[in-house]
């Protein structure tokens, strides 16, 4: 049996790997603290599961419409409008499982061979890997500490090709917690101005801002964004339902909502009847309380991560403005991120992520999406590993 030749081109997921090694390692009996997931160490709220378990007890676990049931799609448009002041109808709306699938559905409905989509570095692994499966090009804009990671309209303007089709951006990002500001978006619509190219636009930590910046939504900046911006939206970080699996995408091209829905109902159909139930809890305000309480506390831990690891001689990190991620860099001790990674797990039981995995090399990623005494002893490892061998 011979797989099929497309799949000699897709990598596997190195966030993934490295944390299914930190499990089977801890399950050998190794004293491993793993920071490589993005997952919170929240419960999901009870307020939710309740409604999971009045969804259950009410018969809603049968097959519902592929594109998300109308209650749900409300939910969405009602939290968009809310928030954002963005204006969507039902089918501008489409609920899969999760942002990954959302994503994994829009290039396969919208990339054909040779179109090229640009992509901020440091990048969330999975984006260049499904833009190649939809043979695609991935194009990369490199970036560092000095900009806060985020990428400049001259940048961009550079970038653009006939082939160009997307931008995608991640704001806030994983995996460094940068944020575009309302003044900076707009300096990229500026460009994006009189050209075809559209903009995915994930937002999936948008609940999680800090330091009291308020998250600007690409499409509200201009009519011209909200008209060229596909935003790709879940409930898996903030609302602590990584495994939920439930994410949705919102767009004013109708044709591209009906094509993502003609494409998912010939793959997965609909999304988990009772998620679908459950979500509308999480969408409507009911959890926010729950939401605002799970975000003040990584701003602590946030802030006493930062605060750690600048007080290590050779590395340093920018300050996130949001999401629950360090990008810290390692270039003063070498740069190498895989090497260092390897090493700092086999010496100290530490897992955290090579920044060469997210398209930039000389960092790693550390996620605080954990209790503040694991955050306080995993960097006190981190520390003893730096002084000892890089002295």
């Amino acid at each position: 049996m011979k797989i099929a030749s497309r799949m000699e081109n897709l990598s596997p997921s190195v966030t993934m790997a490295i944390t299914a090694l930190a499990r089977e390692l801890k399950a050998q009996g190794k004293d491993i603290l793993s920071f490589s997931a993005g997952e919170p160490d929240f419960d999901t709220p009870e307020v939710i599961k309740q409604a999971a378990i009045q969804a259950i007890k009410d018969g809603h676990t049968k097959y519902t419409a592929v594109e998300g049931t109308i209650q749900t799609k409300k939910a969405i448009i009602k939290k968009l409008k809310t928030d954002h002041g963005l204006n969507y109808e039902l089918d501008e709306i489409i609920v899969s499982n999760g942002a990954k699938h959302s994503l994994f559905n829009l290039f396969q409905c919208l990339i054909e061979e040779g179109d090229e989509v640009i992509i901020p570095a440091p990048y969330w692994v999975t984006y260049p890997e499904q833009v190649k499966f939809s043979d695609g090009v991935p194009v990369f804009i490199e970036t560092d500490d000095s900009t806060e990671f985020k990428i400049t309209a001259e940048q961009l303007k550079a970038a653009i090709t006939p082939k160009t089709k997307v931008l995608l951006l991640n704001t806030p990002s994983n995996p460094t917690g940068s944020v575009y500001t309302k003044e900076e978006l707009l300096s990229l619509a500026e460009v994006l101005k009189d050209t075809d190219i559209l903009v995915f636009s994930d937002e999936m930590y948008e609940k999680i801002m800090y330091d009291g910046e308020n998250f600007t939504a690409v499409a509200s900046v201009s009519e011209d964004m909200f008209q060229r911006t596909v935003t790709i939206n879940g409930i898996s970080k903030a609302v602590a339902m990584t495994g939920w699996r439930y994410g949705y995408v919102a767009s004013p091209n109708k044709a591209l909502i009906k094509a993502m829905t003609k494409l998912q109902g010939q793959v997965t159909s609909n999304v988990n009847s009772i998620t679908l139930e459950a979500a509308v809890a999480a969408l409507d305000g009911s959890a926010d309380a729950d939401i605002e309480t799970m975000r003040v506390e990584f701003e602590k831990r946030r802030n006493v991560a930062v605060e750690s690891f600048n007080a290590i001689n050779g590395i340093s990190c920018v300050v996130p403005k949001g999401a629950f991620y360090l990008f810290v860099n390692i270039k003063e001790i070498g740069g190498d991120s895989m090497k260092f990674s390897a090493d700092l797990l086999e010496k100290e039981g530490v897992a955290v992520v090579p920044g060469l995995a997210f398209g930039t090399e000389g960092y790693f990623r550390f996620s605080f999406a954990t209790d503040l005494p694991t955050i306080e002893e995993g960097i006190r490892r981190i520390r003893k590993f730096v002084e000892e061998n890089f002295a």
